[in-house]
């Protein structure tokens, strides 16, 4: 009786955390799959080794796979080479500008002007824009149009880029965005500069993203709005 609560027990808290992986962002259920079959590996080999049904070896072998699988973001963070190889394959990304309001961070990609992004708050939280379908993202956008209208701006412009026009019959009305409360960071993110680029630089990185926000281009006038902002702030105008 008490293997049968117990095996009881096992499956109840293996299906709550299918559940819980099944409720998670697109791009990190693989990651969390793979943490549960590893983990559900391990206790399976552990409960088999305590019955006897199982080699000491094979639950050692186990245990370490799992351990080595855990510690592999450790173990780059403590070999200099594996973590400079992890800092030339991110330093070869390609240049974005990043412009965030309450549900959103929004990313313009500069060499394609491609626009992608994530939802910070709601029920689509950590969830990637890409990932998200029609319906979804009609939802969000609901949420949006009620709570921020700065998030709705942004998340129009992604949904005319993504699908040719703005979502719903309706378009929201552009505005400019309040002026002041912009930090240093926060505008050079925008043009996706680093801290402390000089005049040259802030003028050739805000020409450059004006061209790839031209509406034949699937441009946001919201971003075009923040970019232009960005740039005054920087040169004091």
């Amino acid at each position: 009786m008490p293997r049968l609560f117990l095996l009881i027990a096992v499956v109840a808290v293996f299906y709550i955390l299918l559940r819980r992986i099944a409720a998670m962002p697109p791009h990190r259920r693989r990651s969390e799959y793979l943490k549960l079959g590893l983990g559900s590996a391990l206790v399976i080999t552990v409960l088999l080794a305590l019955a006897g049904k199982m080699h000491w070896l094979g639950a050692a072998i186990t245990g370490l796979l799992v351990f080595a699988r855990q510690s592999l973001p450790l173990l780059i963070r403590l070999f200099p080479l594996l973590g400079s190889l992890r800092s030339r394959s991110s330093s070869g990304s390609p240049r974005h500008s990043t412009v965030s309001t309450r549900f959103l961070r929004m990313h313009l990609e500069h060499e394609t002007g491609r626009l992608s992004g994530e939802v910070l708050e709601g029920s689509y939280r950590d969830w990637q824009l890409d990932e998200m379908n029609r319906e979804q993202l009609e939802e969000l956008r609901d949420l949006c149009r009620r709570e921020d209208p700065e998030s709705l701006q942004l998340l129009e412009g992604y949904l005319e880029q993504r699908f040719g026009q703005a979502s719903g019959s309706e378009q929201a009305e552009v505005e400019a965005p309040p002026a002041g409360g912009m930090s240093r960071t926060e505008a050079y993110d925008i043009l996706g500069l680093e801290d402390g680029a000089d005049e040259d630089a802030i003028i050739a990185a805000h020409r450059s993203l004006m061209q790839k926000l031209h509406p034949d281009r699937g441009g946001s006038d919201y971003l075009a709005a923040k970019i232009n902002q960005a740039k005054d702030f920087l040169l004091g105008a």
